[in-house]
């Protein structure tokens, strides 16, 4: 809705705000292994499909010598000789990462990655700092370049033997998993990351809008894409994982991996067993690095629009170019991201991952901002200014979901992942410290305590009784600029009287 800004918004965007910061932070990673990956992609044969290598060690071998034994009521099992790595997995490990024994052992910086981390963000600066007139036009590219690898690489990935064992198992859900608290926060994390929900993107990039755009058709376009795209794109990775189950003669669980894994390990050793293996792994991460990039710009455009909102324009803040704004927060991530470029990198970018933008700080966030919408600022009245804007009621579903269908779905996925909460580990073999699970709780409540805390803070600061507090902060704030979308008779009422405008502060949206 448009100019309703009260302090109960204010504390749900500086909430999205430290969230989109954090996720702008750590996120920059998968750029920077994707780029790292890319460029060791044009060599024959690639370097982690062999051992030999400096980094590898004497546990290094390509082809593994399975013990089979055949059970009567099992299928046939093979099992690899424990002990035993495939260079893959050490490039991943000992090459990209330098993976140190854990969280307290940062190590050294890698020289090599710090180049990539500084050419990652110079590519993001470059593709935002004139605003989203310029990222526009990098999003013609970026978005649907990778549509293009997409096809091409599904194309071949269904040629491939055992492709349709994987597409399969892609399609045939597992419904116990259902009962795991894990599964419903990854799903919640991926929806919310994928959508942008939570994060103040969409806000900021929306305000840059005409007032009458229809945001209400966007959003199911925008729904119907997005999910059809990720549905697409999993024909594309199991077609592949189910030629690596038929290679290795395994049962495709053991190939399919999660999170980083996928894309830096499972898809990289899968390219070693194709024909004209470089292209595909060239193809691959740069489509990849695509994909990241699109994801990491808009986030920091989103991030830098607020922050130019945010701050008075005669400020001496206020008059900096926004060339200088955009140049200051990508140097300052940088310099946190010198963490995770580290030897013990991987456990740090792990805590920012599971903590600071995950599932859990999403939930938390949306369910205040159907809160806050459906019952501080009014259903009916968000859906009357809607109507205002595209012309039309919106369909009364939506209030339904604002007011009730949502905000019971986030508590209720929050409240299960809380109760069944475990300790973070890396790779089901190493555990964070009390310490460091400090440290991640830290990075949480940095973006959900500001909720409670801002409505605390400037219910302290008015004056008069708590309904009369509660009242005036959560009574719309409506600028003249906005009254000619307005009925006449609709202005005497939404205007603040004469003598209370030097009193009244008016939040702008940017049209």
């Amino acid at each position: 809705a448009h100019a309703i800004c009260t302090a109960v918004w204010i504390c749900l965007g500086l909430a999205s705000m430290v969230i989109v910061f954090f996720c702008n932070t750590y996120y920059i990673m998968i750029l920077v292994w994707g780029l790292y990956f890319l460029v060791h992609s044009f060599t024959s044969p690639l370097p982690w499909a062999t051992c030999g290598h400096p980094w590898n060690t004497v546990n290094c071998t390509e082809n593994f010598r399975r013990a089979c034994h055949n059970h009567s009521t099992l299928p046939l099992l093979c099992v690899e000789p424990e002990g035993m790595r495939s260079p893959v997995m050490e490039f991943w490990e000992r090459k990209v990462l330098r993976l140190s024994g854990g969280l307290d052992e940062a190590g050294d910086i890698s020289s090599h990655m710090v180049l990539c981390l500084i050419a990652t963000w110079v590519i993001v600066y470059f593709c935002i700092w004139k605003g989203v007139k310029g990222t526009g036009k990098v999003v013609y590219f970026t978005a649907l370049f990778p549509y293009l690898v997409l096809v091409v690489m599904l194309a071949h990935g269904v040629t491939l033997p055992g492709a349709l064992d994987g597409i399969v198992y892609y399609l045939k859900p597992d419904w116990s998993k259902l009962g795991e608290a894990q599964v419903w926060i990854d799903a919640g994390t991926q929806i919310f990351f994928s959508y942008a929900i939570g994060l103040g993107a969409l806000t900021a990039l929306g305000s840059y809008n005409r007032f009458h755009n229809n945001c209400y058709q966007d959003a199911f376009v925008l729904a119907m894409i997005n999910s059809g795209t990720s549905f697409f794109a999993g024909f594309v990775v199991f077609s592949v994982l189910g030629f690596m189950a038929a290679e290795q003669g395994v049962d495709i669980s053991k190939v399919a991996e999660s999170g980083p894994g996928l894309a830096f390990i499972a898809y990289p050793k899968a390219v070693t067993l194709m024909p004209m293996a470089p292209l595909w792994a060239a193809l691959f991460f740069f489509m990849l690095l695509i994909l990241g990039l699109d994801s990491q710009f808009v986030g920091v455009e989103g991030f830098v629009t607020g922050v130019m909102d945010m701050v008075p324009p005669k400020s001496i803040a206020g008059r900096l170019r926004r060339e200088v704004v955009v140049a200051i927060c990508c140097i300052t991530c940088f310099f946190i991201d010198l963490s995770m470029v580290t030897e013990g990198g991987m456990y740090v970018f792990q805590l920012f991952d599971y903590y600071s933008a995950s599932g859990m700080t999403l939930l938390w966030q949306a369910f205040w901002e159907c809160v806050v919408v459906a019952w501080v600022y009014g259903a009916d009245r968000f859906m009357d200014d809607v109507a205002r804007m595209i012309g039309y009621r919106p369909m009364p579903y939506m209030k339904w979901c604002w007011s009730y269908v949502t905000p019971l779905v986030c508590v209720g996925v929050f409240l299960f992942h809380v109760v069944n909460y475990k300790p973070l580990t890396y790779n089901s073999v190493y555990t964070y410290p009390w310490w460091g699970e400090a440290l991640g709780w830290g990075l949480a409540l940095a973006s959900m305590l500001c909720i409670p805390v801002t409505v605390l803070y400037k219910l302290l600061r008015c004056k008069g009784s708590f309904s009369e507090r509660w009242q005036h902060l959560t009574t719309p704030v409506w600028g003249r600029h906005h009254m000619e979308y307005l009925a006449p008779e609709s202005e005497a009422k939404l205007l603040p009287p004469n003598g209370q405008t030097k009193n009244t502060l008016l939040f702008e949206s940017v049209i």
